[in-house]
């Protein structure tokens, strides 16, 4: 499988971050799935034109939240068990999206709501 991941390096938002936020939403959306090898460091680095250490930040950060797992021989592989956690919550926005438009609010309108709800949990 090929991972498709873009930096930015305009954005303001720091390349391990873009790197980050894209292999989890591939977890999200199941395009990865348990057991999934990622790249190894060098090679995305190559591919994404920027330094080993992004990555690899990109990666421990990953691991930590627990998304991927780095094993010796296998190199950084999705996490056991990442693939039902990401189908529980696309359900689950699944969900809110149908209830938000029968509703009537509009896509911004949801998004503000979802923003909230976050922003009182932390």
């Amino acid at each position: 499988m090929s991972l498709q991941i873009e930096v930015d390096l305009t954005s303001s938002v720091p390349p391990y971050e873009q790197i980050r936020l894209q292999v989890g939403a591939h977890v999200a959306a199941g395009r990865l799935r348990s057991g999934d090898r990622l790249p190894t460091i060098r090679a995305l680095a190559a591919d994404l034109g920027v330094a080993a250490g992004t990555v690899a930040r990109a990666y421990r950060e990953l691991e930590a939240s627990g998304v991927v797992a780095t094993r010796r021989r296998t190199g950084t592989v999705v996490a056991e068990g990442t693939a039902d956690v990401a189908r529980e919550v696309r359900d689950a926005a699944d969900r809110l999206v149908d209830v938000a438009r029968a509703a009537g609010l509009t896509d911004e309108e949801t998004l503000a709501v979802v923003r909230g709800v976050l922003l009182d949990r932390t």
